[in-house]
Parts: C-alpha cells; structure tokens; sequence
C-alpha cells in the first residue's frame, strides 16, 4: 500500500515538469505541421487556405534544397572528424603532467563557452578578414597572397569556425574517459615492452570508444541545427556554396514570408534529425553492451 502510494506521489510530482515539456516542445511541433499544410503569407493573408502536401513538393523541388542537405551533412561529417581527432590529441596532451595545468585546461575549453554569433564575429573580422586577419598577416610573413576564406572557402570556413568552438566538448568528454584508464594496465603495457602507438591502438582507442560514441551522438544533434555561424559570416554564400538546411528554413520563413514552405522544411529537418539520432543511439547502446 505504501509502495502504490509513494508511486502515486511520485507520479504527481512529475506532472507539471511532464505538463511543461509538453508544452514546450509538442504545441510548436503540431503548430509547426499545420502550418506546413496551409499556404500562409503574413504580407498575404487573404490567400490562407489548405493546400495539401504542396507546400513540401515546392520545399524538395527548391533548387537550394539538394545543396542544403550535402551541407549539412558536410557539416556534421567534417566536425566531428576534426573535433574527434583534435579531441584525442588535446586529451592526451593535456593527460601529461606540466607546470600549469588546471590553467591550460580552462583555456582550452573556453571556447565551448563563446556564443556562437560571437564566435563567428571574431574569425570574420579578427582571424580570417583577408585585409587584415590574421591569417591574412601569417600570410604576408611568408610572402603569400592573403585569401579570402569565405569568398573562396565559404563551407570550409563555417566548417572550421564550428569546429573551434566544438572542439573543448569532445576534448573535455575524452580527458575524463582517458583519466579512468586503469594505471595498473599502461604500466603492463609498458612493462610487456608496449611502445606508444601500440599501447594508444590496443589500450587507450578501445577505452576511449564509449566517450567517442557519446561524442559523436550529442554532438551530431546540435550540428544538424548549425545557423548563426552562417547567418554572421557568408549568409548562405556565395550562392548556395554554405547554405543548409536550417538556415534555408530561415530564409523561407523570415526573408520570404512563406510560412507553409519554412514549416514543411522545419518538419523534414526534424525528421532528419530523427534518423541521424536513431542511428546514432543505436551505435552508442551496441558500444555500451560490449
């Protein structure tokens, strides 16, 4: 009796966090699929009416929307590759005793806390300005001619801005994987004769794996919604060269007021995301079995 009724209280307890979340997220999401059914122009609202799954032939048949998924996909490839790679490297460098450490550590995963707005604001006009960035000076020392990163580079650009600022999570996530390796065994490895690179192969990679699977799971989510990074810096451009997908919905919605199209494009987006993190989840529970 005690049991049912401790599971009753618990149960009304979580109502209002339940009741908020559903709120939150559900009401927009069904606001969200109506309006991609309806042909719906603030500037236009005489012409409001149901039109079927129209609105979501003219979202696919953008000629924007093929290059918005390559890009996105791009994005989220590329990223995680860097952030990955980086991510161990850093870990294992910041894993090593040195004079200052605990400081080395905060100003490695400072970035993290840069707004991205901000952080896209800062490689524009501080780092990758072809007039006087720095890789513009870098450039003139060695007598080079100073590139125009997001004229020429635009999705590399992007690419290497979001990186940066994604790198201290995966490097942060991998350092604490890295300081539960066991001593007893690296001490094992090395006793049995185990150089570096084997030791980093057959010891460190296979314990690192479930902060990588982690890695790339949280990381694939927040990636598939890259948007100020673009807005600040090419503004989708040139062309279609860095547009993706969130960034089209943006474009839709609040520079062409086609709410329908911009919904239609928020829902194939969301379903996108679905199928990356079903995925993704999949991956990360095998990894956790073993």
């Amino acid at each position: 009796m005690a049991t049912k009724q401790t599971g009753n209280l618990a149960r009304f307890m979580l109502a209002p966090s339940v009741l908020l979340l559903f709120v939150w997220m559900i009401v927009p999401l069904a606001f969200t699929l109506w309006f991609s059914f309806q042909q719906y122009n603030p500037l236009n609202p005489i012409r409001d009416g149901f039109i079927g799954f129209s609105n979501y032939m003219l979202f696919f048949n953008n000629p924007a929307f093929a290059a918005a998924i390559i890009n996105t996909l791009l994005i989220v490839v590329c990223v995680l590759l860097i952030t990955i790679i980086g991510g161990i490297l850093l870990a294992l460098l910041l894993d090593q005793p040195m004079w200052g450490q605990g400081i080395v550590r905060i100003l490695v995963i400072s970035p993290f806390f840069v707004m991205p707005p901000v952080a896209a604001l800062v490689w524009k006009n501080m780092i990758m300005h072809p007039g006087y960035g720095v890789f513009a000076d870098i450039a003139r020392f060695f007598g080079a001619q100073p590139v125009d990163w997001f004229a020429q580079y635009p999705l590399f650009s992007v690419i290497l801005i979001v990186a940066w600022q994604w790198l201290p999570f995966a490097t942060l996530i991998l350092l604490t994987s890295l300081q539960s390796l066991d001593g007893e065994q690296k001490e094992a490895a090395e006793m049995d004769g185990a150089g570096f690179v084997s030791r980093f192969i057959y010891l460190t990679l296979p314990h690192l794996s479930r902060a990588i699977t982690v890695v790339v799971l949280i990381q694939t989510i927040f990636l598939l919604s890259v948007y100020a990074e673009i807005l600040v810096t090419t503004n989708g451009g040139p062309g279609y060269a860095s547009t993706n997908l969130p960034f089209l919905v943006y474009q839709k919605a609040l520079l062409e007021f086609k709410i329908g199209q911009a919904s239609a494009g928020g829902i194939i987006a969301v379903i996108l995301a679905n199928i990356v993190a079903f995925f993704a989840m999949r991956a990360v529970g095998k990894n956790l079995d073993k």
